[in-house]
Formats: structure tokens, C-alpha cells, sequence
């Protein structure tokens, strides 16, 4: 099963890029904007039965690993 963690608040109509996680095979699955530009793709080696998107930095926070990171203890501003 697909869960969505999260969504670009910046995007046009907030459809995309989202971000889930595949509760079966504990990938995530990303959806974002699709890589078009022949000089760009020139510079990839991607097998035929692959593809490549464009995703933001700013999107990294709704990882679950990057959002515990961001939790420490003790590392807020508050405890220092």
C-alpha cells in the first residue's frame, strides 16, 4: 500500500512533486516533474526500464529519516 507523506506546498495546484512510501517494499515512490531536455538526459545512463524525474531540495523534510534527523533532543534553540 501507497501512503503520501507529503506534498509541495509550492507547487501549481499542489499536485506535484509528492512524495510516498510503499509500505510492502519500504522504497518511496516519487512523483515530480519529468526530465525532458536532451542535453541533460545526455549526461545520465539510464537503463530502458528506468526514468528519471526532477525533485526539489525543499521536498527532503517530508523523508522520515531526514525529519528524525531534524528531531534530535536536545537540539533545539530552547536547550542550548
Amino acid at each position: 500500500m501507497l501512503r503520501k507523506l507529503g506534498q509541495d506546498p509550492e507547487s501549481p495546484d499542489g499536485k506535484s512533486p509528492t512524495v510516498y512510501l510503499d509500505d510492502e517494499t519500504d522504497n518511496y515512490i516519487l512523483q515530480g516533474w519529468r526530465v525532458t531536455d536532451p542535453d541533460r538526459l545526455a549526461q545520465l545512463d539510464i537503463p530502458g526500464h528506468e526514468t528519471v524525474i526532477e525533485f526539489p531540495k525543499r521536498m527532503m523534510p517530508f523523508f522520515p529519516e531526514v525529519k528524525l534527523a531534524q528531531e534530535v533532543p536536545g537540539d533545539s534553540p530552547d536547550t542550548r
